[in-house]
This record gives C-alpha cells, sequence and structure tokens, in this order.
C-alpha cells in the first residue's frame, strides 16, 4: 500500500479514536451535574464540547510522552523508530474496539489506557520488547495509574467532609451553582490531557514515515484536527457510562458533585504540568467514590465500585491482545491491511447495533430511577366559585 495512502488511513482511524474518546469520558466532567440536575444532559454534553476543544489547544507534554517516549525513536544501532504506520493503525484498532466494548458495557474504563496497550501490543509484535521504553511506561502511565485514581479519591473525601462540616444543611443549594464552575473545569482539564494522546499518535505515525523529524512537536493543524474530534465526540454523549458514573456508583448530592469534580480538576491539571499521560476516568471515578465515603449516609455500590476497578486492570492487556492480532494480520501486507479495516468496521457496527437494544440518551434522565427520591409534586388548589354557595342562601331566607 502507498505510504501516503497508509498515512492518511491512520489519521483518520485516530481522529476516530479521539471521537469515541470524547463520549466515552463526557461522563468525568458531566455524569454528576446531571445526575444533580444543575446542569440539563445536553446543556451539559454541549458545555464539555466547548471547554474540550478549547483545552486541547492549551497544552502539548502528554503529546510528547507519547510521540517521543512511550515508543522508543530509535534502536540504539542508528535504526529508526519502532514502530511502523502499519502497526499505528493495528495499535488503533485495538484502542477503539476495547473503548466500544467497554462502553457497550457501561464500564468508565480508561480510553488512555486502551490507546496506550494498543500500541504496547502493536509495537511488540513488530520490533519486540525493545520497542518499549520501560522506564516512562512506569513512571509516566503504570505509576499514575496507581496513584492518580487514590489521590483523588482521598482529596474528594477531604473536600466532602469540610463541605458538609462548614456548609448549613439549607445553604447546600449553593453547589448546585458551584457545580457549573467545577464541571467546566474538569471538561477543560480533560481537553488538556486527553486530546493530546490522539496528537502524539498522528505525530508519532508521521515520524515512523518520515514526514515528520524526530523530537518534532505535533503540528497546528494536528491539534486542531484532534480538538475538533475530541469536541464532537462529547457532544454526542457517552449516556451510557453518564449513567453509570452519576447514579449507580452512589447517589449523589450537589456538594459532593462540587467536591468531585474540584478534586478532579486538580489532579488532572497537576498531571498533565507533569507530562503524566493519566486516565481522566480513573480520577473521576475515584471522585465519585470519594464523595460518597465522605457524605454520612451516602452508600458506594461496590459491586459495581468492583466492576470498574476490573475494567482498569484489563484494559491494556485486552486492547494490546486486540492489537497484537490485528498487527499480525497487517504483516501480510496490502491485504492484511485490507483486513483489518474491514473486521475493525464490521466489529464497531456490530457493536453499535448491539447497544440499540439497550438504548440510553439524554431522555433517560429525565425519568427518575428506581428508589431515587424524587419531591412530589403539589396538589393544584381549588378554586373557589364565584357567587353565593346554596347554604347562605338558605339562611338569608
Amino acid at each position: 500500500m502507498d505510504l501516503t495512502v497508509l498515512v492518511v488511513l491512520v489519521i483518520g482511524l485516530a481522529l476516530l479514536f479521539d471521537f469515541t474518546n470524547g463520549f466515552h469520558d463526557t461522563a468525568n466532567a458531566m455524569a454528576t451535574p446531571i445526575a444533580t440536575g444543575a446542569l440539563k444532559p445536553k446543556t451539559a454534553v454541549a458545555l464539555a464540547a466547548v471547554l474540550n476543544l478549547i483545552g486541547a489547544f492549551l497544552s502539548t507534554e502528554v503529546a510528547r510522552t507519547i510521540s517521543g517516549g512511550l515508543i522508543r525513536e530509535s534502536d540504539g544501532n542508528g535504526g529508526g523508530v519502532l514502530i511502523s504506520p502499519e502497526l499505528i493503525l493495528a495499535g488503533l484498532i485495538g484502542a477503539i474496539v476495547w473503548n466500544l466494548i467497554t462502553w457497550l458495557l457501561r464500564l468508565p474504563s480508561s480510553s488512555s489506557h486502551a490507546l496506550f496497550g494498543g500500541l504496547i501490543g502493536a509495537a511488540i509484535v513488530g520490533f519486540g520488547t525493545q520497542a518499549i521504553d520501560g522506564g516512562v511506561l512506569i513512571s509516566k502511565v503504570l505509576i499514575p495509574a496507581v496513584l492518580a485514581p487514590v489521590t483523588a479519591m482521598l482529596v474528594a473525601f477531604l473536600a466532602t467532609k469540610i463541605a458538609y462540616g462548614l456548609v448549613r444543611k439549607r445553604e447546600r443549594d449553593g453547589f448546585k451553582r458551584g457545580q457549573i464552575l467545577t464541571s467546566s473545569l474538569v471538561s477543560l482539564a480533560h481537553g488538556t490531557n486527553d486530546a493530546q494522546k490522539t496528537m502524539g499518535v498522528i505525530t508519532l505515525t508521521l515520524i515512523a514515515a518520515g514526514m515528520l523529524s524526530v523530537d518534532a512537536h505535533p503540528p497546528f493543524w494536528v491539534i486542531a484536527a484532534c480538538a475538533v474530534a475530541i469536541a464532537a465526540g462529547t457532544y454526542a454523549g457517552g449516556w451510557r457510562i453518564i449513567k453509570t458514573l452519576g447514579r449507580d456508583l452512589t447517589e449523589i448530592e450537589p456538594a459532593q458533585g462540587f467536591a468531585a469534580e474540584a478534586s478532579t480538576t486538580a489532579t488532572i491539571l497537576a498531571s498533565t504540568h507533569l507530562g503524566f499521560a493519566l486516565s481522566t476516568t480513573q480520577v473521576a471515578s475515584g471522585s465519585v467514590i470519594g464523595t460518597g465515603l465522605g457524605r454520612k449516609g451516602a452508600k458506594v455500590r461496590w459491586g459495581t465500585a468492583g466492576k470498574i476497578a476490573i475494567g482498569w486492570l484489563i484494559t491494556i492487556p485486552a486492547s494490546g491482545t486486540i492489537a497484537a492480532l490485528a498487527a499480525l494480520i497487517a504483516t501480510f501486507g496490502f491485504w492484511g491491511i485490507v483486513v483489518d479495516m474491514v473486521l475493525a468496521l464490521g466489529t464497531i457496527a456490530g457493536i453499535y447495533l448491539w447497544s440499540r437494544r439497550d438504548k440510553v440518551s439524554h431522555r433517560s434522565f429525565h425519568t427518575p430511577e428506581p428508589g431515587q427520591f424524587v419531591k412530589p409534586k403539589k396538589k393544584p388548589k381549588k378554586k373557589k366559585r364565584k357567587g353565593k354557595n346554596k347554604s347562605t342562601k338558605k339562611g338569608k331566607r
């Protein structure tokens, strides 16, 4: 296959991944304000989309972790980057398919780790374990994967305790307005971290194809394309995962939502500054669990939390396995790539059609869930009839 055509194909698939990343991770910012009624569902995803778009232009540190760190750019003997456009294509297939599987199962898993797993699995098939920079993998991917959700959980726990300790009950509705600010900050922070991962993949592809020099920064057109793709995906709304984070993990009140979003924002921005390619989904989930533990009387549904944790553990190996199989097929050249694309598109279509059997949309959040408290409507007062009643008339006679 012509190299230029292959690069265009990889870029298109990378932007498709970016789109799935957007709707998969909308819940990170907007699950709690939707759950508490601070924002209407469609308004929430529109706001998140705009802020993801803006956030994508604010930093490129995380993009550099992928394009110039995780995959080695030299074999030490004067050779080029240890991955090829064909292998990047396979890595993206692994990431996209796993993203859609977890979306179908309503699991808020990590789009970031799906991407890392896909790239690692494909690179190992092509060049062996030497293609992966173990130091970068451990320091900037695996360690943040463990520390970030735990840190967010502890910060959210303390923030919730403080919020309920300092603010009187009748004044807590003010947190609902505050949620608009904090959820907006999470969306902005998400754009600064997650959109960059696709920027890094496209930049890595251009370096591998010899179209950019080693250590090159993402070109502006790459930044802009990734920003638009993730914003479009965010607006599409990942309603299945929003339901899990907003309703199924714990009951959320406005003060909890405010604490969760503030904790998530602080953790993501600190990690972005350090170039840590962490999972914003793990951070958001950890924050929600922390608020459930911090509010007296709230219950964390540990069964749901356990399923989410299992999803976290298997994401990198699962997406890596799918990508490795795709990479093996891609080694057959032109027809191997054609088979990969046919299988990938068929799987994507199948998952989408399966999801239609159990559809979740923004309308699902207008009706209460079983057991959810709903304030009873006041009965309308009976209008008094004009004129005197019969008893009064009889009395006068």
